[in-house]
């Protein structure tokens, strides 16, 4: 059965677009749970542009599927994380000036940098996944940096403007899982998946979750949570 990890940090930047104190991210992990999404995930940005620490730390006590914390290398970040102590942790590239994640984190240039923060995060029994882009030098890396769950950037194949570009972002993403589950690895996707395209991407064999968030509180604005991620559950199915 393919998982689905609910993202809610565009519910926090709702919140962050007047500073109140509404909605509250916490109030939507739990109808996202009892929806059927399967974990959380919640990305706890260096410039604190939707999730706050105070969310994080409420979202682990109330939380009961797993919490999944997206997150830099820097090492602010990294010290929150070991407080924390979410169940899962993946390390993502950040930029201050983009409006989203833009592509993988580079595990070659940056081996060591990682290493370094997989010791201290495992160190902590938390599970480490690296999110990168679909290229078989990036998973190489990652096994041998002794990780062994990556999340797959999907962005090139979400937003291909003719069906000739999405196929071809669809084979190197088919290519590049059959790759990471023949070395062992967990394998995980997200990134710009919507309602429009996420189905095809679920019938990838060898994917385990996949983790979807601005879509599914865009659609939750018109028919509500529970319906939105109960309809994405049913369309990876």
């Amino acid at each position: 059965m393919l998982n689905l990890g609910v993202n809610i940090d565009h519910v926090a930047t709702l919140r962050e677009v007047r500073h109140g104190i509404e909605p509250e991210p916490a109030f939507a992990a739990l109808i996202c749970q009892a929806s059927g999404a399967d974990s959380i995930v919640a990305h706890l940005r260096e410039d604190r542009r939707h999730i706050k620490e105070r969310d994080l730390y409420i979202l682990k006590e109330i939380v009961r599927v797993k919490l999944n914390l997206e997150m830099s290398i820097a090492q602010e970040i990294v010290r929150i994380a070991c407080k924390v102590k979410p169940d899962q942790a993946t390390l993502v590239p950040e930029r201050r000036q983009e409006l989203t994640t833009e592509g993988g984190l580079d595990a070659v240039s940056n081996f060591n940098s990682i290493k370094q923060v997989f010791y201290k995060l495992d160190k902590q029994a938390i599970m480490v996944s690296l999110f990168i882009d679909p290229d078989k030098k990036q998973i190489d890396a990652v096994r041998k940096l002794g990780i062994r769950m990556i999340e797959l950037h999907t962005g090139r194949y979400a937003d291909a403007k003719n069906k000739k570009e999405q196929d071809k972002y669809f084979e190197e993403l088919e290519t590049a899982v059959k790759y990471a589950r023949d070395k062992g690895l967990h394998v995980f996707a997200g990134h710009g998946l919507n309602y429009y395209n996420v189905s095809r991407v679920a019938k990838i064999e060898g994917i385990e979750e996949l983790n979807i968030g601005y879509s599914i509180v865009c659609r939750a604005v018109l028919v509500g949570l529970e319906r939105a991620v109960r309809e994405m559950k049913a369309l990876m199915r």
